[in-house]
């Protein structure tokens, strides 16, 4: 039976919340995330993601060392393949683009859904941010799930996708598909997939990554992925956040979806993101 979680009971404590809009998105005012107190605010701070889906953050000015200490209150951290070996601080990814290089992460998506445990969440610092553009758009996942048609969610409730880093990453990182497959398989999760703390169910396919749906044939599977990859284009369940240097983006990866507007080109959006490990997708009934 789907849950009946509710948001409300979630205790943000004293925390100054400023909702974005009713179906995602919050800002979190007045706070400082390198201050001595904030092993304190954790639970509240936790609370609120929980809540709201994705929480954000203005004027914090923190070293990387600060940006990793405070993701680590949320859990073991993630090295992503695209980092640097010679890198000084390995759970630090840094999304630079400017004159040379035109944003890639235009496209819906949920994060690393190619590892067997994707990412619980992760946690953005904008560096240097144009004057104008280079948004970022969140989508809920689960409202997304509870507009589809009861027959709709019965189907895709019994459904398994594949999900590929090759899809993505051949290219970037430019290696052969066998190669990356040989440490990161592909991986199985299932369409829709329980969310761990709250219960609720989300749909759990995205454009980056998943790469079918197993038992249908190429065509059908196609036919259905686009239509739940469509979901989260619905602006009734969206936030679009508009980035300063020193702004923050902590978003609960097994709920929502983002896209990156690259709308900006040729000026310079450089981003620093650090991961927290989260836990194997699944589905109960």
């Amino acid at each position: 039976m789907a849950t009946t979680f509710d948001r409300t009971q979630l205790n943000t404590g004293t925390l100054d919340i400023r909702p974005m809009t009713p179906a995602i998105g919050a800002e979190i005012l007045d706070i400082d995330l390198a201050a001595p107190d904030t092993p304190e605010r954790i639970p509240e701070i936790r609370a609120a993601l929980l809540k709201h889906g994705v929480i954000f953050f203005r004027n914090q000015d923190l070293s990387q060392e600060q940006h990793i200490a405070f993701a680590r209150h949320f859990g073991e951290l993630e090295v992503h393949p695209a980092t640097p070996k010679d890198q000084p601080n390995p759970e630090v990814l840094r999304i630079a683009h400017g004159p040379k290089s035109r944003g890639q992460e235009n496209y819906w998506h949920s994060d690393v859904t190619w590892r067997e445990k994707p990412s619980l969440g992760s946690i953005l610092l904008a560096r240097e941010v144009p004057e104008v553009g280079g948004d970022t758009c969140f989508a809920n996942m689960h409202l997304a799930y509870e507009r589809l048609s009861e027959t709709m969610k019965a189907q895709c409730e019994q459904l398994t996708a594949v999900h590929d880093i090759a899809r993505v990453f051949a290219g970037r990182l430019d290696k052969a598909p066998a190669d990356l497959h040989e440490k990161f398989p592909p991986q199985r999760h299932p369409v829709i997939r329980t969310h761990p703390e709250t219960g609720e169910r989300v749909i759990y396919v995205n454009t980056a990554f998943t790469s079918h749906i197993e038992g249908m044939t190429a065509h059908e599977s196609r036919w259905l992925l686009d239509h739940l990859y469509k979901t989260a284009m619905d602006a009734e369940i969206q936030c679009r956040f508009r980035w300063q240097q020193g702004s923050i983006a902590f978003w609960d990866n097994r709920v929502c979806q983002h896209l990156a507007v690259s709308d900006y080109f040729p000026a310079r959006r450089v981003m620093e993101r650090v991961t927290i490990a989260g836990d194997k997708p699944y589905f109960e009934v």
